[in-house]
C-alpha cells in the first residue's frame, strides 16, 4: 500500500514546475511534498494557513505547532509564511495557485469531481476542496484507482459532488488520464499493467493516446 501511495505521489511531483504555488490535499496528496525536484523553486500552500510547506516531519523531529491540512506534522521551509484562514481562502479565490493536487472518491468521464461525502460516515462539511478546484489553474487528482476492487473513475459520480468539470489530470498507480477537448484520455500507462487491465476497473469510458508514453516515477 505504501509503495501504491509513493508511486502515486511522486508522479504528481512531476506535474511542479519552477516558480509554481500549489496546493496539497489532505490523504495521500500530502506526500507530493516528499518528492518535489530539487532543482526547481515550489511554493507549497498549505490549506490551514501557511506557504512554504515542507516534506512531513520525521519521526522524533516533529513541531507540534507545524501541521498540514491534514493534522500531520510536516516541515517548513526558510521562506514559511504563517497566516490566518482569512489571508490562506484569499490566495485560493484569488487564483494565485497554479496547481492543487487532492485526492477523490469519484471521478467521472465529464471531469466532475465527487470527494467531500465518505459512504456511511458522519462529515461536517466538503471543507476547502469546493474553493480548491475553481480557485486553482490545474486540479490534479491522486488516488488509487479503485477502492476494493470496485471503479474510482465511473461514467457518473453517484456521490455528492465537490465541483462539476474541474477536474484536469487523474494520477493513479496504474495510470495518468487527462480531460483533453477530445475527452478523457490515457496519455501515461505503467509498466506493471496493460491498457485491458485499466479498461477492466475503470467504468468511465476513455480514449487511448496515440503518443501513450510509459508512466515513470523518477
Amino acid at each position: 500500500m505504501a509503495d501504491i501511495k509513493a508511486r502515486i505521489a511522486a508522479r504528481a511531483a512531476k506535474e511542479f514546475k519552477d516558480g509554481f504555488v500549489a496546493n496539497l490535499g489532505i490523504g495521500l496528496p500530502t506526500l507530493v511534498a516528499n518528492y518535489l525536484p530539487e532543482d526547481v523553486h515550489i511554493v507549497i500552500h498549505s490549506e490551514n494557513g501557511f506557504t512554504g510547506l515542507g516534506s512531513v516531519a520525521n519521526k522524533g523531529e516533529e513541531d507540534y505547532r507545524v501541521i498540514n491540512a491534514g493534522g500531520g506534522w510536516v516541515t517548513y521551509m526558510p521562506f514559511a509564511n504563517f497566516f490566518g484562514s482569512e489571508e490562506s481562502f484569499s490566495i485560493i479565490r484569488g487564483g494565485h495557485l497554479d496547481a492543487t493536487v487532492l485526492g477523490a472518491m469519484q471521478v467521472d468521464e465529464e471531469g466532475n469531481l465527487a470527494n467531500w461525502i465518505v459512504p456511511g460516515k458522519m462529515v461536517a462539511g466538503m471543507g476547502g476542496a469546493m474553493d480548491l478546484v475553481v480557485g486553482a489553474k490545474k486540479v490534479i487528482i491522486a488516488m488509487q484507482h479503485t477502492q476494493k476492487g470496485a471503479p474510482k473513475i465511473l461514467k457518473t459520480c453517484t456521490l455528492p459532488l465537490t465541483a462539476q468539470k474541474c477536474v484536469d489530470m487523474i494520477i493513479t498507480e496504474m495510470c495518468v488520464m487527462e480531460f483533453k477537448p477530445e475527452g478523457l484520455t490515457l496519455t501515461e500507462l505503467h509498466p506493471d499493467f496493460t491498457v485491458e487491465e485499466v479498461k477492466a476497473v475503470t467504468e468511465a469510458d476513455f480514449i487511448v493516446a496515440d503518443d501513450l508514453k510509459a508512466m515513470e516515477e523518477d
